[in-house]
């Protein structure tokens, strides 16, 4: 296929030359200057033509490489270069053309379709968030104004137009030109008179901090610039010069570019090649870490400096450059309905720490998957993660934390804090701020039942920020601690606890009064027989004293227990047997089965210990919520078994169940004798539901 021209001299042009390359498009660039082959990538379908040409040679060149479409890609400043390659074109069409029909008319051959221009316009949707910016219509009157200005002034409007700024001795003496590091760049300054020393032969792009160092080295007060684009850098130069607080003079052309967008040019070639040129969006999540640039990994920087639009909270978006798109979005009904409207780009959502460390990345990279699994959007997904504050407090103390517990109370209560605590000799603990260090601290120095009082607590404030103090704090230092600010704390517990890994209460330890209680050897086999995990969630269904609630709970922080109770003086001693064991994860429901299960949500494990005649009811309603649940039944009156009986028999019921009758018997001493005394006999009834016939 006879192959496209691209005359380059822009940013875009040597994009739209990768993208070629990528697709496997044989083409041909075009470059005026050594520098311009330089910059450009090295690749097998790309050849390179090195030199200026006039509007006959373009010409000649278009009909001699035989190219299919040429695309104007040079500067919107070049118009004489423009109006040049579009009249070459518009000839080369008609030299054709007659060659054609002089072919077909020998020949009989179809005549070719004429050869396509398309200008490649840049994109001019610029940050003007500046008041003090002066434009001129052309050098020459900007030239002038300069004669009034004081100081030194850089010069970023390229090589070609010195003459003009240098025409006065005045201003020449005081300029500082940034120019490309070309031969012929550095050629023209010598010829102007412009020193060495004001020299400045520089390869960007430039970001907003180098903008802004030059201005400080070289005193600049006045910056001259071209009204060029974000390729060509307008962003972060307005903003440089904004907080440098110095004047910027604009050159602004006076007519509106002509052209097409990158994509709009992408989408010609892709129809005129036939081959799909339009670039997979790239989706990148990033942890930026802790907040300090030298904490974020190069991969990271380097991501979000080649980003075309960014997303996160506003604080991680302050530090972006000025040229780059940000958009405060951090939720994934508010950024993938701006992926599919971008369509290809490169798009970086920022986290705050590490991406894999409670972070709101895993959500949002499950929902971005699932668009790009359903072919909603066209993209590729990558995850660069950061150091979370764990990371950084541990190197700061010279601990590791692979042998820590590690939990998180930002934003979020945590059950069971206190027994957690108790449990692990190193805790490192995420908090929202100073009020959780306060609540850390009443609970370290409160504490009777686990001996927390003996604990010291490491407290990272701040970290990578230059306010950043590592505290030791004992347990009343930390309720008196009022710096607001980012806290991330170690609890060292010198009395750590072991855990016990079964069910291990005595019924001495509980309050009962004259409700009934579920007995210690039935207890303990029910809840082995009940096959609990950590994160389960059990209902415990007339729960009496609480006791399954309180031994089952007691087993793991992150097991959730509901215990459902219908008489109040049963209610209030679930309470009090809960306070005495100190366990968050018991949430007592004050209602009788199966009503009160109606909003609770769905449980994995289930414990009846009374079911008030409503036993059908009750199962019927915890098949419904989860037909997978694993339920443990205790009856000892005749009538409840009679109705468990009935219904194991129900072939509208089915259940895979295994049944067990116990009776355990208790030494109790009678003068110099012990003699055993019988507890009352227990069927202990464990079931599934049978899903296959469900």
């Amino acid at each position: 296929m006879n192959r496209i021209l691209i005359f380059a001299g822009t940013t875009e042009g040597r994009q739209l030359s990768e993208r070629l390359c990528a697709a496997g498009v044989k083409h041909i660039v075009c470059v005026a200057t050594e520098y311009g082959e330089i910059v450009l990538t090295e690749h097998p379908c790309a050849q390179v033509h090195r030199g200026r040409m006039d509007k006959d040679e373009m010409c000649r060149f278009i009909l001699e490489e035989k190219c299919s479409a040429v695309v104007d890609a040079t500067h919107p400043y070049a118009s004489i270069v423009t109006e040049n390659i579009k009249a070459s074109v518009a000839q080369a069409n008609q030299s054709r053309k007659a060659s054609e029909n002089a072919e077909e008319a020998a020949d009989h051959m179809e005549p070719a379709g004429a050869i396509p221009y398309i200008r490649l316009k840049r994109e001019t949707d610029l940050v003007v968030d500046y008041d003090n910016i002066t434009y001129f219509p052309d050098s020459a009157a900007c030239a002038k104004a300069l004669e009034k200005v004081e100081g030194n002034i850089l010069l970023t409007t390229g090589s070609k137009e010195l003459a003009v700024y240098g025409a006065e001795e005045s201003v020449k003496s005081r300029l500082y030109v940034r120019v490309l590091p070309s031969v012929e760049s550095i050629r023209l300054c010598m010829e102007q008179g412009i020193a060495g020393k004001q020299i400045l032969a520089l390869q960007g792009p430039f970001g907003t901090a180098l903008n802004e160092a030059l201005i400080d080295q070289y005193e600049i007060r006045c910056m001259v610039t071209k009204k060029s684009g974000a390729a060509g850098g307008w962003n972060e130069k307005i903003a440089a010069a904004k907080n440098k607080n110095i004047p910027v003079y604009v050159i602004a052309q006076n007519r509106e570019e002509e052209g097409l967008s990158f994509r709009e040019v992408c989408d010609c070639l892709t129809e005129l090649c036939r081959i799909d040129l339009h670039d997979r969006m790239k989706i990148v999540l990033v942890g930026t870490g802790m907040g300090n640039d030298g904490c974020l990994t190069e991969e990271a920087a380097a991501a979000i400096k080649s980003a075309d639009i960014v997303f996160g909270a506003n604080r991680l978006l302050e530090k972006c450059d000025a040229g780059i798109e940000k958009k405060p979005f951090y939720l994934a009904k508010q950024i993938i309905p701006c992926l599919k409207e971008r369509k290809q780009g490169k798009a970086v959502i920022l986290f705050s720490g590490d991406t894999g460390f409670y972070s709101g990345c895993r959500k949002l990279y499950q929902a971005i998957r699932a668009e790009i699994d359903d072919g909603n959007l066209h993209a590729e997904l990558k995850v660069l993660p950061g150091i979370s504050s764990v990371s950084y407090l541990a190197a700061a103390l010279g601990e590791s934390y692979s042998d820590a517990y590690i939990c998180s109370i930002h934003g979020v209560k945590l059950a069971n804090l206190t027994s957690r605590l108790s449990l692990h000799e190193k805790t490192f603990l995420l908090t929202s701020g100073v009020a959780d260090v306060n609540t850390l601290g009443a609970i370290l120095e409160e504490d009777s039942r686990y001996g927390l009082t003996s604990c010291r607590v490491f407290a990272g404030y701040q970290l990578s920020y230059p306010e950043e103090k590592i505290l030791e704090l004992s347990p009343q230092e930390c309720r008196n601690l009022r710096e607001e600010g980012l806290y991330v704390c170690m609890i060292k517990n010198p009395a750590a606890r072991s855990r016990s890994l079964a069910p291990r209460m005595r019924d001495e330890e509980f309050l009962r009064e004259r409700v009934p209680m579920t007995k210690e050897e039935i207890r303990h086999i029910s809840i082995c027989k009940l096959c609990l995990q950590a994160d389960s969630v059990l209902y415990d269904v007339g729960s009496g004293t609480g006791s399954i609630a309180v031994e089952a709970a007691a087993l793991s922080e992150d097991l959730n227990v509901y215990a459902i109770e219908q008489k109040e003086n049963a209610v209030a001693l679930i309470r009090k047997n809960a306070e005495q064991f100190g366990l968050e994860n018991i949430h007592i429901v004050h209602a009788k089965a199966p009503e009160g299960m109606d909003e609770l949500p769905a449980p994995t494990h289930a414990f009846i210990g009374g079911s008030g005649g409503n036993l059908r009811e009750i199962l019927t309603c915890l098949r419904e919520k989860n037909p997978g649940i694993r339920i443990v039944i205790n009856a000892i009156s005749m009538e409840t078994i009679a109705e468990l009986t009935e219904l194991l028999r129900d072939p509208e019921f089915p259940v895979e169940a295994d049944i067990v009758q116990l009776q355990a018997s208790r030494a109790k001493q009678i003068g110099a004798y012990h003699l055993m005394q019988a507890e009352n006999p227990v069927w202990i009834c464990s079931l599934r539901f049978d899903e296959e016939t469900l």
